[in-house]
């Protein structure tokens, strides 16, 4: 019989010899936030973990201590194309003067991969304040990295694992850029407005990433983006749904959120869904077939108040273009987060903040069930969390 020694220096060796074979995901954990309208208490040190998906049940393999923050949309973290790096950002930090506050942060750190079972903060950088959304392009030589609280896009080189800033995008601070994609062909990035009501379309070429002054008015408050497969269309989350038409009085209560479709090729929005209150995510499967869109559907609210559910919601959309098809729901539990896809499309991570959890469903094309033994538990508020085919 082997020893746990020996079993675990085989894991590494296979792990570190598949290279891009590896299915890995990547999860940023916080353990500062409290729950929303409560103190900081129990802080623990933030961290992000890698998780074993080449088999089944998915499992936590490696865990290094490194600044993150759950608030913010849950594409914190970047994972390159042959998943030997990753990007991890943290937007916001304990105020040292007065610890039961939050003040902005600008920490970008990136992760070395070649041993996922022992992974390493290689480079630490500042971003703008409140740098959130990364993304990686497939080729693996450019990142960016918005910054809700200056308004910004950092603009990154990559070599050997390396980040250089190449460029700083000044975009309209009052709007909050939250998150930002990168087309798979590498020449278009899609940047949403936390506080805004749109999303701007930027052109890359090398380094040079540019304004088009194009914007889509995609609905209130957009959040999340990711691009179809082939790079035509793109779908966003809205946290504040439709926008209401002008003059309309302010509406009591939660928005019905949505996801939109753009296309990308006539610059126009070509589909709005209703999907419930505050749709936190949607990521797509690695076939281009599913979309799965987390909405928190009040989980996150005071148990106390009028607003409060005791679960969120899982749901997954058939893509036909821009047509979206609910083929399967599935209560969650409490403010979930983010979510990610096994490269087979049959398993999917799910982020659960309150209980503090990765939730682990299984997808057959039709239903969703959530594996209960397969739950991975911590003692942080998993909060973004990303593969190499995420986006």
């Amino acid at each position: 019989m082997k020893s746990i020694g020996l079993c675990l220096a085989g894991l590494a060796l296979g792990l570190t010899a598949s290279g891009a074979q590896a299915q890995l995901a990547v999860s940023a954990n916080d353990g500062k936030q409290p729950r929303l309208g409560q103190k900081p208490s129990d802080v623990k040190p933030d961290n992000v973990t890698v998780i074993d998906l080449n088999s089944y049940p998915p499992r936590v393999i490696g865990k290094v201590e490194v600044p993150v923050s759950m608030i913010g949309p849950p594409t914190i973290v970047g994972v390159a194309r042959d998943a030997s790096f990753a990007i991890v950002t943290n937007g916001q930090k304990l105020d040292p003067a007065d610890n039961s506050k939050f003040i902005l942060d600008d920490t970008v750190s990136v992760i070395d991969l070649k041993d996922p079972t022992n992974p390493k903060v290689i480079q630490t950088i500042k971003a703008g304040d409140g740098a959130s959304g990364v993304a990686i392009n497939r080729a693996g030589t450019l990142a960016l990295v918005a910054a809700t609280g200056e308004g910004t896009i950092s603009v990154y080189s990559i070599a050997n694992k390396t980040l250089t800033l190449a460029n700083k995008l000044q975009l309209d601070a009052k709007a909050g850029p939250v998150d930002v994609a990168i087309s798979p062909d590498g020449k278009t990035a899609l940047v949403t407005q936390r506080r805004g009501n749109g999303i701007w379309r930027l052109a890359i070429d090398g380094t040079k990433v540019t304004d088009t002054g194009t914007m889509y008015p995609t609905g209130g408050n957009p959040y999340g983006s990711v691009f179809s497969r082939d790079g035509r269309y793109a779908y966003n989350t809205n946290l504040q749904g439709t926008l209401p038409p002008e003059g309309t009085p302010p509406q009591r209560g939660p928005r019905i959120g949505t996801v939109s479709v753009i296309d990308l090729k006539t610059d126009k929005i070509v589909n709005q869904v209703e999907v419930g209150p505050t749709p936190e995510h949607v990521a797509i499967s690695p076939d281009g077939r599913y979309l799965e869109v987390t909405v928190v559907n009040g989980s996150s609210a005071n148990p106390t108040s009028a607003q409060f559910s005791p679960f969120g919601l899982l749901q997954v959309y058939r893509l036909n273009g821009p047509i979206l098809t609910l083929v399967a729901q599935a209560q969650t539990g409490q403010w979930g987060q983010g979510a990610t896809w096994s490269k087979d499309s049959r398993t999917i991570l799910l982020q659960g903040a309150v209980a503090r959890e990765i939730e682990v469903y299984r997808f057959d094309g039709t239903s969703l069930k959530r594996d209960m033994d397969a739950t991975l538990k911590f003692d942080t508020r998993p909060g973004a969390i990303s593969t190499a085919q995420s986006r």
